[in-house]
């Protein structure tokens, strides 16, 4: 086997080639709320991956196509990488310094739509296989990809996909799509995500909007009626007011708690980078900070719709009403017991009027913080980075681990380029050059020790 610096070697000589290949990959849209550029993208990571031979197949959803891909290692202990492909609207586009899908280098920094979220990862996990491959002839262990379309919008066609196909997906373990290091610069281990039930609530009180002279004190208001439903949904204590919502809500174990005490306080950070003047119910940072960023469920209004928003006035009194609201789910909460429960609620409220659209959901999932492949991944972190990867229980966000871990029973970590200002979904998404070596030469270690 090649040493590890002639690994490294590569990586750092080939740099260039793989960032002009990955500004390529990003100039490719694939916008999944959109239905912008799905199966185009999905043929070309289906080449990327044949260029490194891998045998690939692309399987046709009721939406975005799932890309699956295998090469055989040395070894048959299997490592399975998920990512996605698709990334989200661009818009607002004025906020862009330059164009979303023109991948753009600056001050160390690659600036594309999707280069953060999900593309650089994806591209640091085949830089790292080309780098095994050219000094090594083969890859250390098997690998496997699964690379869907629709993780933006909650990835409605992966979990059947992963349930029929579990013994082709079958793996020994699972490296998510994505890492990161955290705001010292510290590479951070995720263990867990939040599920998410994530609907729209609709009311309609008229078949068309009126004016606000004739109708303002005699026909009723979707956006009052929608509000006064919304209302109810969460107090200003920012208790979450729906009857038997915190029921299946389980508490931190005491391990857990152990790996978030040892974690930094990040309440300055994150008043800093965020400019805000401080967090709900007077919350102050440290512990009692950390555990209530992950370990409690949320209620968020995410949009607000209804009536007129242009410039100046209209006196109109609008005839529909909406609101886009995400709940965050904790261990084991299931966003089918939630949406039940918001129906029932609303129904005793009196407003069996407003609709409820389920527009995506997944549970909540957590690997063991003590399983060995999430030990062998922390330290092969350390030497790439410099410092000793930190272990996280669980992160805020969500995603569609749940359904790798009920069905293939495979611990799931996570290893990748990203950083707390890459601002991923926001204008002016980026991935540092830097991390994304570092990224690479991880994964490289990883797939090395693990195939023994």
């Amino acid at each position: 086997m090649a040493s590890l610096e002639h690994i490294d070697a590569y990586l750092e000589s080939h740099l260039n080639e793989s960032i002009a290949e990955l500004s390529r990959f990003c100039a490719q849209p694939s916008v999944s709320a959109q239905n912008w550029g799905l199966t185009e993208t999905a043929g070309m990571v289906a080449d990327m991956l044949r260029r490194r031979g891998f045998s690939v197949e692309i399987f046709p959803t009721g939406g975005a196509p799932i890309v699956f891909a295998e090469r055989k290692g040395r070894s048959d202990r299997t490592v399975l990488f998920y990512n996605h492909y698709d990334v989200q609207p661009p818009e607002p586009l004025e906020l862009w310094e330059t164009p979303p899908f023109e991948p753009t280098l600056r001050e160390g920094h690659l600036y594309a739509r999707g280069v953060s979220d999900d593309k650089g990862p994806i591209m640091s996990r085949l830089f790292a296989i080309d780098a095994l491959l050219a000094t090594e002839g083969e890859l250390p262990c098997t690998v496997k990809w699964v690379i869907e379309g629709e993780e933006e919008t909650s990835s409605a066609h992966l979990a059947p996909f992963v349930r029929e196909h579990a013994d082709l997906l079958r793996a020994d373990g699972c490296v998510w799509e994505f890492g990161t290091v955290d705001f010292r610069d510290v590479p951070i281990q995720y263990l867990g995500l939040r599920g998410i039930c994530y609907v729209e609530l609709s009311v309609e009180t008229a078949n068309q909007d009126v004016h606000s002279g004739l109708g303002g004190s005699i026909f009723p208001n979707a956006a009052w009626r929608l509000v006064w439903a919304l209302n109810t949904l969460k107090g200003p204590d920012e208790r979450i007011r729906i009857p038997h919502f915190y029921d299946h809500v389980r508490p931190p174990t005491p391990r857990e708690q152990e790996l978030m005490a040892a974690l930094p306080d990040p309440a300055e950070e994150y008043r800093t980078r965020y400019g805000i003047k401080g967090f709900v119910r007077g919350l102050q940072g440290g512990q009692e900070l950390r555990l209530a960023e992950v370990y409690e469920p949320t209620c968020t209004i995410c949009g607000l719709t209804s009536g007129y928003q242009g410039p100046g006035s209209k006196t109109v009194l609008p005839a529909r009403a909406s609101a886009k609201v995400d709940f965050r789910l904790v261990p084991d909460q299931t966003p089918e017991e939630v949406l039940r429960l918001l129906r029932a609620h609303l129904d005793a409220q009196g407003f069996s009027d407003v609709q409820v659209t389920f527009l995506g959901g997944e549970a909540p999932a957590v690997t063991d913080p003590d399983d060995p492949f999430v030990r062998l991944v922390v330290d092969a972190a350390e030497e790439p980075y410099g410092v000793k990867m930190q272990v996280v229980p669980m992160v805020g966000g969500s995603g569609p681990n749940h359904v790798f871990q009920e069905t293939l029973h495979v611990p799931i970590v996570t290893a990748g380029p990203g950083h707390p200002g890459g601002q991923a979904h926001a204008p002016n998404e980026n991935m540092r050059i830097d991390l994304y070596l570092k990224a690479a030469r991880h994964i490289a270690r990883i797939l090395r020790q693990f195939g023994g």
